[in-house]
């Protein structure tokens, strides 16, 4: 540079714009404070229920029934870990490296922070600097590679008045440049807050027992008020009495044991994927991941290896020999300096040699688009793009490009030095180099795969389409010739070709953000993977973000799933442990459910009952609950959880869950009807009737731990087994321990006699019943 440097800014113009805040530092703290996280998870109607009973059960001295609290606040303390790992990992999200920047300041080169940049500092730059704001340049030309932000694979050369993003690095050169944006004004800062935005954790299980909780809020509270005034003011049971048949009615419509399992199967799964290198940051992703039905792949970083390679190596001129051309080809190598990913592609098909000597050396530029070295006795060796170094591009050059391949030229010139364009005239073709991006190993099986499990897959690029495409084509993406430039397209153009549109190229961050915004307004449900910068907004909006470890810092830490060994065929494992969580969950929720549904259709018959003159209470209490809620609902299902089912998920959860629950909790609340009715006409006591009723529940439930374990296998016919008798042998035990559990030695023969009637009728009428619903739903998906 010959120009005179910049003075730059003064002391107390620095100290001025630093006091009116214009200073190159901003914090972008998460919307979820750990104070909102913790809130969030206690303050709610599900949380705030269970403490609310599990308190009036604790005040009137009835300990033994409060325990199932603890199993409410062991799936509280997990939800909140949850969040709190998935909002440290964002708070964590940094996209600039904080190495010292040189600045002018006085006409005196100062080494500062990046932080304590002002607007219009005077920023030297040289090859490898990261840029810390957004700038101009005054003096000097750099190239500066933008593919982590832009997703533009190319070195771009900058000159005067060229823009400088923030983020992006310096590769070669020197120029001084006048800061124009800092902090917030950033551009790597408006990536970075958007970035920051607190993504909520989806979960569908979960969001289900939400459902239901939220319509038992409506319904319990009044409930719960009326059975209790029932219970002290007509039955006149007394305080303790009352509190504890009330609480048991409340507890058993609040699904917590599936919320517990659901975690557990979650947790299972993410050390399961953690074995083969794929690192679950948000556990709820592993559910998602069930549902995705769309993946937008980044061909850089998914279909190929981020590695180029030579394919082949054709002579031009046939004057020469081969064997002559790639000795040429290893000395060229031998004495340039050029260090890039063609050159390493170049460095492994052919030999370094120094066999001849060079005293003239033109590194590769992106600007020239070629590089020169002389060879003593040979000449001046050019290597570049076809188009740049030859007066006429040969036939078979242009025959390779359009198939995709990336070509390089070798030519050869008898001048000592080349110092511009027109001292390339004259270069003569010796041979072309046929390069092309490795294709990832079992990337065409993984991509089968997932349209046989149908999975639609895209390919959003930063690079140009064909050569996307001719990739894709290689790496067996069924829908390759749909391929389009979306550079110079607004928002409402490219929503309208995303429905037709296959492979997207040319894309900018902001249209990478458009792009899956949309697929997911036309009711898909996407996965986004990425490994740069340029790909955050896109991964930030999807509903599954998945990330390659060798990417950015700052997109892996925002993943909701990192490959460790940035292998996306790892995929079909993810969606394995994905259905299994799914379909296991969908095997037994209807154990779950059926205790929630009973519980309000008896509830409600209870308090129905004030009507008549003659109160019902709730027929058991919260201990025999939670025993019914371990014994047959935690054990079996538990197990059950970590089976292998790679079966394509039911789409509809909580509808086909509770229309599997509903025949038993129909039968269990006839059942109990009919118990009641008979054994008052018989005269029979409160613990007899209870007993009865309790081995009656037990025995109903068993029948959903039957179906659930269909077929059956060695281990589900072990957990049935074992639950059978479970189930009895507790209540006989417990009934020994707790005067106020069940007596089995209260009941007659003919008790057990209408147990077994009782039992044949529920297991007759479920299966009908089950078989009446399995029909009308059949129906439904035909006319669907």
């Amino acid at each position: 540079m010959n120009e005179k440097i910049p003075a730059g800014l003064t002391q107390g113009e620095v100290q001025a714009l630093t006091l009116e805040g214009k200073v190159n530092f901003y914090d972008v703290k998460s919307e979820k404070t750990v104070w909102r996280i913790i809130a969030d998870n206690i303050f709610n109607i599900f949380w705030l229920l269970n403490a609310l009973i599990a308190t009036a059960l604790i005040l009137v001295g009835s300990y033994t029934n409060a325990l199932f609290m603890v199993f409410v606040m062991v799936g509280t303390a997990s939800g909140i870990v949850v969040e709190l790992r998935a909002r440290n990992i964002v708070e964590k999200l940094t996209l600039l490296n904080k190495n010292k920047v040189k600045v002018v300041r006085d006409s005196n080169e100062e080494h500062i922070d990046p932080d304590t940049v002002v607007l219009g500092d005077i920023l030297k730059l040289v090859a490898g600097d990261q840029i810390p704001a957004d700038s101009t340049i005054l003096q000097g030309s750099i190239e500066v590679n933008e593919a982590l932000l832009t997703g533009e694979p190319d070195l771009i050369v900058k000159k005067r008045g060229g823009e400088l993003l923030s983020g992006s690095y310096v590769t070669s050169g020197q120029c001084y440049a006048e800061v124009k944006h800092v902090g917030a004004d950033n551009y790597v800062t408006k990536l970075t807050i958007e970035a920051k935005t607190h993504k909520p954790i989806h979960s569908e299980i979960l969001g289900s027992i939400n459902v239901i909780s939220r319509f038992t809020s409506r319904v319990i509270l009044p409930l719960g008020l009326i059975l209790l005034l029932e219970a002290l003011l007509m039955r006149q049971d007394g305080l303790k009495n009352s509190v504890v048949s009330t609480a048991a009615a409340l507890i058993g419509m609040l699904p917590k044991g599936l919320a517990i399992l659901t975690i557990i199967a979650l947790i299972t799964a993410v050390f399961k994927l953690g074995r083969k290198k794929v690192l679950v940051q948000e556990i709820y992703s592993v559910e998602t991941m069930a549902h995705i039905d769309m993946i937008c792949l980044d061909k850089t970083g998914t279909l190929t290896d981020g590695k180029l390679r030579v394919r082949d190596f054709e002579m031009l001129d046939s004057s020469y020999p081969k064997k002559y051309i790639t000795e040429i080809m290893g000395s060229y190598l031998g004495n340039t300096t050029d260090n890039n990913s063609t050159n390493e592609a170049l460095k492994t098909f052919f030999e370094i040699n120094k066999n001849y000597n060079s005293d003239k050396s033109i590194p590769f530029s992106s600007d020239r688009k070629w590089g020169a070295v002389h060879l003593d006795g040979v000449g001046m060796i050019v290597l570049g793009a076809p188009e740049r170094i030859f007066e006429q591009v040969p036939e078979e050059i242009i025959k390779q490009q359009k198939k995709g391949l990336r070509v390089l030229g070798l030519g050869i010139s008898d001048k000592h030095d080349i110092t511009s364009k027109k001292d390339l005239t004259g270069v003569r073709p010796l041979a072309m180099i046929n390069l092309e991006d490795s294709i990832r190993k079992g990337a065409k099986e993984t991509l089968d795969y997932l349209r046989e499990q149908g999975v639609e897959t895209r390919v959003i690029s930063g690079d140009n389409p064909m050569t996307v495409s001719k990739i894709a084509e290689r790496a067996g993406f069924e829908n390759y010739k749909k391929y389009l430039d979306v550079s110079g397209l607004n928002d409402d153009e490219l929503r309208a070709v995303v429905p037709d549109t296959a492979i997207f190229g040319r894309v900018s961050p902001y249209q990478k953000r458009v792009i899956v915004r949309e697929l997911k307004a036309l009711g898909k449900t996407v996965a986004m993977t990425g490994d740069g910068v340029n790909d955050i907004l896109a991964l930030r909006e999807s509903d599954l973000s998945i990330v390659m470890a060798e990417g950015d810092s700052a997109t892996k830490q925002i993943g909701n799933i990192v490959l460790l060994e940035s292998n996306f065929t790892e995929l079909p494992d993810v969606l394995f442990e994905g259905r299994r969580v799914v379909n296991n969950m969908f095997r037994v929720s209807s154990i779950f459910f059926i205790k929630t549904m009973y519980s309000f259709f008896v509830a409600t018959l209870c308090a129905l009952s004030a009507i008549t003159g003659h109160p019902v209470v709730f027929p058991f209490i919260a201990i025999q609950i939670t025993v019914i809620d371990q014994v047959l609902e935690g054990y079996p299902t538990f197990f059950i959880s970590f089976e292998g089912d790679k079966r394509p998920i039911i789409k509809t959860f909580l509808k086909s869950s509770l229309l599997k629950a509903l025949p038993q909790s129909i039968m269990v609340t006839l059942s109990l009807v009919a118990i009641y009715i008979w054994t008052t006409v018989q005269g029979w006591g409160n613990m007899e009737t209870t007993t009865l009723m309790y081995y009656t529940l037990g025995t109903i439930t068993l029948i959903g731990v039957f179906k659930a374990c269909l077929p059956f296998s060695k281990l589900r016919a072990f957990l049935f087994t074992t639950s059978m008798i479970g189930f009895y042998l507790s209540a006989y035990i417990l009934g020994r321990w707790f005067t106020d559990f069940v007596k089995l030695d209260v009941i007659s023969g003919r008790a057990i006699i209408f147990l077994v009637i009782i039992a044949a009728i529920c297991v007759s009428a479920a299966i009908i019943l089950q078989k009446v619903i399995s029909r009308r739903q059949s129906k439904k998906l035909v006319a669907v």
